[in-house]
């Protein structure tokens, strides 16, 4: 059973929000922030409460001769209701990451396998390129070294929108691929790998740098054809002197490279903090559904047979083209579902 006052507290807040920004008191933007996070949870309890009005309803109308014949053909399926509303309450009151609402910055960088993996790697970009425009998300490559046959080195990007983060983050591991490379004569199958990680985008209120901390460095722009040559220094890299991260950007403009180094370095920083919270909170649970671990393989794309696996939930998809298309909602649907069925049963032991 769901505590009563806490929904109570909850649409009380509601209400207080809504009234706040009627009035144009406080500060807007952080109102309409929280309004906006609360209002699919508030719609969840409503129709709850609404479920259980009328079952109260229909307990009643037994009382009536003339009422009990309907009452009792509405109340089996009115209770049957109550499990699903339940558990969908129960998952919308889950604790929410702070950063799932906002923007992410993904890098993917090839792994063993030589040429094949840059490869694979580009087509893992594509992959994701296709996949937020399908959201409407924005998706910007910050930095991007290209290899040999068309792959790539490593690529830096941001992806802009609302709610990115909460199904991006999924992606973040080792992708195997399994399948013919172009460069093969003999045909014969070779598996080969690529890396991806998934940080939230960092706001300045999330994480503060201390200029004392970082070493800026300009450097001569350099791309294909001799690109940039005439022009002045205008890349940056940006050292973190405690943590030796070091980003770099190298666009036209060395005051654009300054913010998009910056972006991505609190970014990391941001990710290093978080990662560190999450393993001290995890060190004492006996338990675990999947450690998160970034070494660890979580999906494999077998070509050959057509197939996409994803060893975290042991879902397999018979859709690969589709996938690398950018059609990824069903295998990112079900990892968020596995993800809340594991912090409800965390909260219920």
């Amino acid at each position: 059973m769901i505590p009563e006052d806490r929904l109570h507290q909850i649409l009380q807040r509601f209400e207080f929000l809504e009234a706040s920004m009627s009035q144009g008191t406080g500060d807007i933007v952080a109102l309409g922030r929280e309004y906006a996070e609360l209002r699919p949870v508030v719609e969840q309890i409503r129709s709850y409460q609404s479920l259980r009005e009328q079952i109260a309803e229909a307990e009643e109308m037994l009382a009536d001769p003339e009422m009990k014949a309907l009452a009792e053909e509405e109340l089996p399926a009115l209770k049957a209701a109550i499990p699903e509303a339940e558990e969908s309450l129960q998952i919308a009151l889950l604790p929410k990451d702070a950063a799932d609402t906002g923007s992410a910055i993904i890098e993917i960088r090839p792994g063993t396998g030589g040429d094949e993996a840059g490869l694979f790697a580009g087509d893992l970009l594509r992959m994701y390129q296709r996949y937020a425009e399908a959201k409407g998300w924005n998706f910007e490559i910050i930095e991007l070294s290209e290899g040999e046959l068309g792959g790539i080195k490593e690529v830096i990007a941001n992806i802009k929108g609302d709610g990115v983060f909460a199904r991006m983050k999924f992606e973040s591991g080792v992708h195997r691929v399994q399948r013919v490379p172009e460069t093969e004569s003999g045909g014969r199958i070779h598996t080969s790998a690529a890396t991806v990680a998934v940080l939230p985008e960092a706001q300045d209120v999330d994480i503060e740098i201390n200029p004392n901390d970082i070493r800026i460095d300009t450097m001569r722009s350099s791309g294909a054809g001799g690109q940039h040559v005439n022009t002045t220094d205008s890349a940056v890299r940006i050292t973190h002197i405690p943590s030796g991260i070091v980003v770099t950007s190298s666009e036209k403009s060395q005051h654009r490279n300054r913010e998009i180094a910056m972006n991505v370095l609190k970014a990391r920083l941001y990710d290093a903090e978080r990662q560190k919270l999450h393993d001290a909170r995890s060190a004492d649970r006996k338990s675990q559904v999947g450690s998160g671990d970034r070494s660890e393989r979580i999906r494999t794309y077998n070509f050959p047979q057509g197939r996409m696996t994803d060893h975290r939930i042991n879902l397999t998809l018979y859709k690969l083209d589709q996938v690398m298309q950018g059609d990824l909602d069903e295998v990112i649907d079900a990892l968020i579902s596995d993800h809340q069925a594991g912090l409800l049963a965390e909260m219920e032991a």
